[in-house]
């Protein structure tokens, strides 16, 4: 091998050994999921499969109630307010129905009213990350740092200590993650029914969002809505009513997780 070759090569060997000792360990070696699942039909349990059972099992995450159980969970992506969590609100008001609100930190920011309301009709307000960036590319400490900005920032605009529950943007997520979460007291939710509704543009109209509601609706149900969608908005009220009358009742977070830790 000529000199200018042997040079070459150390220079990269160089190179190669600064770029691999700036990146942090827990980074190299994570993970990182897409959050996924089958859909229910004809009112049987949605599926997220053997891997990812296993994996949150072992984390303490959740993903559906108990599927024997005709309670469902009612969770909503907030990321920014588009005018129609007010209705969404008044239709849970109306209907003595609970829910769980994700927020983000900008959320927090642009929307203190709407948090506040949040907070004295009684729902739970889930932590969606401060700055909504893929949680599993993020160091341990980068991480407890977006979970904490947002529940400092929570306790500054509502007076809420901390949250419990949290929500990985986008989906994705590391075992990594859900570790670090649980050493900090928060446990992941993610959801067993969705549909695309997060297009604050769309005009499919209602009756979209209530015929993937009731298509996918099963004991258990974990659903997730972004309330940026009118269609979403408009149709709670009827999918409310009509679940009522197949007999299932709404349920918090709170239960959901008290019930599997007295199992």
């Amino acid at each position: 091998m000529g000199k200018r070759h042997i040079f070459g090569f150390a220079i990269c060997v160089i190179v190669a050994t600064l770029v691999f000792s700036f990146i942090k360990p827990e980074i190299a070696s994570a993970n990182s999921y897409h959050w996924g699942f089958t859909k229910s039909k004809d009112g049987m349990p949605a599926d997220a499969g053997a891997k990812f059972e296993t994996i949150l099992k072992e984390h303490g995450a959740f993903y559906r109630g108990n599927p024997n159980k005709k309670v469902i969970y009612l969770t909503f992506d907030n990321g920014f307010e588009n005018g129609y969590t007010e209705g969404i609100l008044d239709t849970l008001k109306k209907e003595k129905v609970p829910a769980t609100f994700f927020l983000t930190g900008h959320y927090l920011t642009s929307a203190s009213d709407l948090v506040k309301r949040m907070i004295k009709e009684g729902h739970i307000i889930g932590n969606h990350s401060y700055g909504h960036p893929d949680m599993s590319k993020l160091s341990d400490e980068e991480l407890v740092k977006e979970w904490k900005k947002f529940d400092e920032k929570l306790k500054e605009v509502a007076g809420i200590e901390r949250t419990y529950y949290v929500r990985p943007p986008k989906g994705i997520f590391s075992e990594r993650d859900l570790r670090v979460g649980n050493e900090h007291g928060y446990t992941h939710i993610f959801w067993d029914t969705a549909f695309v509704d997060w297009h604050a543009d769309s005009t499919v109209g209602w009756e979209y969002a209530y015929d993937e509601l009731m298509t996918q609706l099963h004991p258990g149900a974990v659903i997730l809505l972004h309330t940026v969608a009118k269609h979403n908005a408009d149709a709670l009220p009827k999918f409310i009513e009509d679940a009522k009358k197949e007999g299932y009742t709404f349920g918090t977070l709170d239960d959901l997780v008290m019930e599997n830790l007295t199992e």
